[in-house]
This record gives structure tokens, C-alpha cells and sequence, in this order.
């Protein structure tokens, strides 16, 4: 008995050791107005959880208030930080659909788009989440154009979109294993039309090529071949193809 109560009491001390350290990182509160510039300071400074706290209590009592948007924003953010993507995504379509008019509301879609990017799944397994943070991110620079963040999301609409490709590229090659050419050319089909402004294309092209090589038109597999050479000369696909001409005899 005396060691569980030692033990109890020692758990006891630590414990309000812990809060005390706590209580004593975050100053008193006296006005709504100085709460969310704590919720800001504590953001910036990498205290995301308790600025969190802080700004659900400040939206909560002042729905009302000039800034509820910011903070909502803020929050937004908070939870991107910590990767909780479903409360971020939460809290930005909030933002966006409670407050159209909003200063806030060109940085809270543009970071929709990462919350919805921060929910997809790796490139091998269903892009639902890909493709819903692509068209958000597309939809943001159609609405906010000029907005400082725009470079970005050009950069994260080219980046989803090869990713998107890659997949329908992946399944062509997987469908050319299992030796069915006309399910692996309807895949390079769609790269060649839906992404052939990427670097995808000549790959798409000589997936097309090896289609027609499976399904026994090999003077359509030359040509096709042929053109790779031409359109990609000097590039690694180039020779590639020309490899693939070559055992064909051609």
C-alpha cells in the first residue's frame, strides 16, 4: 500500500507539474479582439494545437464579427499544418460557402485544394481525392486570378494532372501484360487526348504503337513507330521506339 500511494502521489506531482507548464506558455485572455491575435501569434510560431482551441472558442462566441472569416481561414490552415485534411477541407468549404464575399476566401480555395490533395491515395490505387483537388485548384484560378498564390496552383494543376495520366498510362502497360490490346489502347488513347500537352505523350504514342504490334497490325505499329522517332527526335523515347521498330524488321 505505501508504494501505490508513493507511486499515486508521484503520477499526481507530475501531473500538475505538466499543467502547470502549460498554463504558464499561454497568457490570459481579456477580450475577444486579443484572442485571435494569440490564435495568429501561437500559428506562426508552430502552436497549432492550442490556437486551434483558440480559434474554434473566438468563431464559436463571434459569429457576428468582421474577422469570424479570417479565423475560420486561420483555422483552415491550423489543421493543414497538423495534416488533419478533413477538418481543413471542412473548414475552407465553410469559409467559401458562409462567406462568399471574403478577403480570405481566394487563399481558403487554393487551400481546399491542398486539404483535398492531402486525402488522395498513392498513384497505384483510386485518384478520386486527385482529381477533386485538380478541380478545385482549377476552379481557384479561374475565380481569383492575379491572386499572389496563382503561380502554385499552376505548378499543383500540372502536377495532378501528369499524376492523373501516369495512372491511365500504368493501366495501358498493365493491360498490354495481360496481353488485351484493345482495353491498353483505349488507355493511351485518353493520355494521347486528355493529356497530350504533357510529357506524357510519347510514351502514350508508343503504348498505342505496342497495341497495334499485340494485335497483329504491324504495318500500323511501323508507322506509328516511325512518327515517335520524328516528333521526339534526340529524347530517350526516340530510341525506344526505333528499338521496337527495328524488331519488328522494319
Amino acid at each position: 500500500m505505501p508504494r501505490i500511494r508513493s507511486a499515486f502521489l508521484l503520477l499526481a506531482f507530475f501531473a500538475a507539474a505538466l499543467a502547470g507548464c502549460g498554463a504558464g506558455t499561454i497568457p490570459a485572455v481579456r477580450s475577444e479582439p486579443e484572442r485571435l491575435d494569440l490564435a495568429r501569434r501561437l500559428a506562426a510560431q508552430g502552436h497549432c494545437s492550442v490556437s486551434i482551441e483558440l480559434l474554434k472558442t473566438y468563431i464559436a462566441v463571434n459569429t457576428g464579427s468582421g474577422d469570424v472569416d479570417e479565423a475560420i481561414c486561420q483555422l483552415g490552415e491550423c489543421y493543414l499544418k497538423m495534416k488533419d485534411w478533413v477538418a481543413a477541407s471542412a473548414e475552407f468549404e465553410r469559409l467559401l460557402r458562409d462567406y462568399p464575399e471574403s478577403d480570405s476566401g481566394a487563399a481558403a480555395s487554393f487551400h481546399l485544394g491542398e486539404a483535398l490533395f492531402g486525402q488522395a491515395r498513392p498513384p497505384d490505387f483510386d485518384q478520386d481525392y486527385t482529381t477533386r483537388a485538380l478541380a478545385q485548384w482549377q476552379s481557384y484560378l479561374r475565380t481569383y486570378p492575379g491572386h499572389w498564390l496563382n503561380p502554385e496552383a499552376e505548378r499543383r494543376v500540372a502536377m495532378t494532372r501528369k499524376r492523373l495520366g501516369t495512372k491511365l498510362l500504368h493501366t495501358g502497360r498493365l493491360y498490354l501484360k495481360l496481353k488485351l490490346s484493345e482495353p491498353a489502347r483505349v488507355y493511351f488513347q485518353r493520355v494521347e487526348q486528355e493529356y497530350g500537352d504533357t510529357d506524357l505523350l510519347g510514351e502514350a504514342l508508343l503504348g498505342l504503337a505496342l497495341s497495334d504490334v499485340l494485335a497483329g497490325r504491324r504495318a500500323e505499329a511501323v508507322e506509328k513507330l516511325t512518327r515517335i522517332e520524328s516528333q521526339f527526335a534526340g529524347r530517350p523515347i526516340a530510341q525506344r521506339a526505333a528499338d521496337e521498330r527495328k524488331r519488328l524488321g522494319h
